[in-house]
């Protein structure tokens, strides 16, 4: 088993919305990715409460390295990703076998 770990930090504005919106569909956004990529076994998605930090954070198990590999390169993970990129502004990552 692999443990995908993502923190974002968003901009205050974008894409015509502001952080909170950005937010609130970033996390469905990811959410949503759940059931439709093989290896991807579980999805949380969790905003900070805590003003100090990253934004909004991402905790994915996937059954393996190649269903991770294969992860990044899903279709809709990349739609998901193209909506991120453009409204966060800092990320931090960490992959780890369970």
């Amino acid at each position: 088993m692999i443990k995908h770990i993502v923190f974002w930090k968003l901009k205050d504005e974008a894409l015509d919305n502001s952080k909170q919106q950005n937010l609130k569909l970033m996390k469905e956004k990811l959410e949503s990715l759940k059931g439709k990529i093989d290896g991807l076994l579980e999805v949380e998605v969790g905003t900070n409460y805590n003003p100090k930090g990253y934004d909004i954070a991402l905790v994915c198990t996937l059954s393996s390295k190649e269903a991770l590999d294969l992860y990044q390169i899903h279709p809709e993970h990349v739609k998901v990703k193209d909506f991120v990129v453009n409204v966060t502004n800092d990320r931090a990552v960490v992959d780890y076998e369970t």
